[in-house]
């Protein structure tokens, strides 16, 4: 790696999440260029980044409205990593091909994390598990203004997509496990969860009440457990291997 600070950048910021885990394990100064297409939670990721990176050098950040899609190679000149958190999953095929050729192509590394595997598991069982299981990863994979999202595929397709363009890949599972300690958690992610579900299966809108209630009732007497899996994908360009 040459002189110069690191140039990370980060698409589909959100809030900032992967800035403000990411910046203070990295040593060095760094410069943080935040995509997303809402300026307000761009505004607000900008805010909350890191000031010092691992060793106390200092972390900038800047802000990079506009369609994540739509970057090339050359748009992405001069960048160390690219990073994405919870991203990979709504893309499309032909989004994660054009991603991986605009990353390869200006030689940056690639770090995409918590994306969706198609695997949730919660202990004790209930009947209607499966049910919206299924309906959760088919609403992972729904057509979104004619594209259909990879969802619970992003993960092999992004080994595929990156190493047929000569990059060493690997795919890591990275699961949620969630317990009596995480109750805030489990109930956020329970209503998501069921909420997606029901919007790809309107049927099971009338089960859904009783279900969050049963399985909210069993985490707040500690004794509901989930793994919800997630997968980590690290792509290295060929000179850096």
């Amino acid at each position: 790696m040459g002189p110069g600070p690191l140039v990370v950048r980060d698409l589909g910021c959100g809030t900032g999440s992967m800035g403000r885990w990411l910046a203070p394990q990295l040593a060095g100064p760094q410069e943080w260029y935040l995509h997303d297409r809402d300026p307000v939670l761009l505004e607000r990721a900008a805010t909350r980044l890191p000031g010092t990176a691992a060793d106390g050098s200092p972390v900038t950040a800047r802000t990079a409205p506009g369609d994540l899609t739509a970057l090339r190679a050359a748009d992405l000149a001069g960048t160390t990593l690219v990073t994405a958190s919870a991203l990979l999953d709504l893309l499309s095929r032909d989004e994660v091909d054009a991603l991986a050729e605009a990353c390869l192509g200006a030689g940056c590394a690639v770090l995409l994390t918590l994306s969706v595997a198609g695997v949730v598991v919660l202990d004790p069982p209930d009947e209607l598990d499966r049910a919206f299981g299924a309906a959760f990863d088919a609403h992972q994979q729904r057509l979104v203004d004619g594209r259909p999202l990879l969802g619970p595929d992003s993960g092999p397709y992004a080994l595929v997509a990156f190493g047929t363009r000569g990059a060493a890949v690997q795919c890591r599972p990275s699961p949620w496990r969630l317990g009596s300690r995480e109750g805030a958690l489990t109930e956020e992610w329970m209503r998501g969860w069921i909420a997606a579900a029901c919007e790809q299966e309107p049927d099971l809108a009338a089960h859904a009440a009783d279900y969050l209630r049963r399985r909210l009732a069993v985490a707040a007497a500690g004794g509901l457990h989930v793994v919800v899996g997630h997968v980590d994908v690290l792509a290295l360009p060929g000179d850096a291997r």
